[in-house]
C-alpha cells in the first residue's frame, strides 16, 4: 500500500481535499491524499471533518503516523468502508494558529542560540527546552528580538535537500537526540528570510508578519542545564484561503 499523500507540505493552507479511503481501522481512516497534519515535531495532530458520499459527517477528533507512510484520521463515529470517496475539511482556525506558533518556535530557537532538546505547542502556548549551561536568559530581550522579526514580515519558504546533503551540512540541525525526518531520502527544511534555515516537517505561515506579538512568558529551570522557554500570545485571524 502506498503512503498517504502530504499535501500539506507544500500547500499549507488549503483547508479541503477529497481522497480515498485506503484503509480502516475501528474508528480511524487511511486515505491516499490529506492536508490533515499528523501529530509529530511537537505539533499537534490535526481535527476537523469527514463527509462521505452518503451525507454523513464524522468529526476528525486526531490525526496521526501509521506504518507504511500512512496518516490515519481518528473519527468521532462509525467509519466509511475501504474505497469510500470522501471528503476532509480542517478546523481551520485551529490549524492556522499552530502554523503561527511553530514559526514563532522557529524564531526562538534562532533568539535562543543553543541546542533544542524539546518541545511541544498546542494553538494558544508553545514552549522549547534548551540545553544552556550557566548562561543567563533574559526574557524581555528574546521577546523584543523575536518581535522585531516579526514586524519586519520576514518570508518563509520550504526547501528539499537529500539526506546525504543534509549529513554534510550538521548545523542545520537543531534538535538533540531526533533525526529529521525524511521523505523517500529528502529532508524538507523550513527557511525564514535569511536568519533561519533548518529541517522541520510541520506547517508554517508564509510570513513571520502573520504572527501575532508574543510574549517569552517563563523561563524555567528543569535540571542543571535544560531551560524551558514558554511563548504566549493571542491570535490575529485566519488568514489564507482553501
Amino acid at each position: 500500500m502506498s503512503a498517504t499523500v502530504r499535501q500539506f507540505d507544500h500547500a499549507p493552507y488549503q483547508h479541503v481535499i477529497t481522497a480515498d479511503v485506503r484503509a480502516v481501522v475501528e474508528q480511524a481512516v487511511a486515505v491516499d491524499c490529506t492536508v490533515f497534519y499528523p501529530c509529530g515535531g511537537g505539533q499537534m495532530g490535526d481535527t476537523g471533518m469527514l463527509r462521505d458520499e452518503a451525507g454523513r459527517s464524522m468529526p476528525v477528533v486526531d490525526t496521526v503516523k501509521g506504518e507504511q507512510g500512512l496518516i490515519w484520521h481518528r473519527l468521532d463515529g462509525d467509519a466509511p468502508a475501504v474505497g469510500a470517496r470522501v471528503e476532509l475539511e480542517l478546523d481551520w482556525a485551529r490549524r492556522y494558529r499552530l502554523m503561527q506558533m511553530h514559526t514563532a518556535m522557529h524564531l526562538l530557537s534562532v533568539a535562543v542560540p543553543f541546542p533544542v532538546t524539546g518541545g511541544q505547542m498546542t494553538p494558544d502556548k508553545g514552549r522549547l527546552d534548551f540545553d544552556v549551561a550557566g548562561d543567563a536568559l533574559d526574557k524581555e530581550a528574546i521577546t523584543e528580538r523575536i518581535n522585531d522579526w516579526i514586524t519586519e514580515d520576514l518570508p518563509v519558504s520550504v526547501e528539499w535537500i537529500t539526506a546525504e546533503a543534509l549529513a554534510a551540512n550538521p548545523e542545520l540541525v537543531k534538535t538533540v537526540g531526533v533525526a529529521p525526518p525524511t521523505n523517500g531520502g529528502q529532508v524538507r527544511l523550513v527557511r525564514i528570510g535569511e536568519i533561519d534555515r533548518q529541517p522541520c516537517g510541520g506547517t508554517h505561515v508564509a510570513r513571520t508578519g502573520e504572527i501575532a506579538p508574543i510574549t517569552v512568558k517563563s523561563i524555567k529551570n528543569r535540571g542543571a542545564r535544560n531551560r524551558r522557554i514558554t511563548l504566549e500570545w493571542q491570535p490575529i485571524g485566519e488568514g489564507g484561503t482553501s
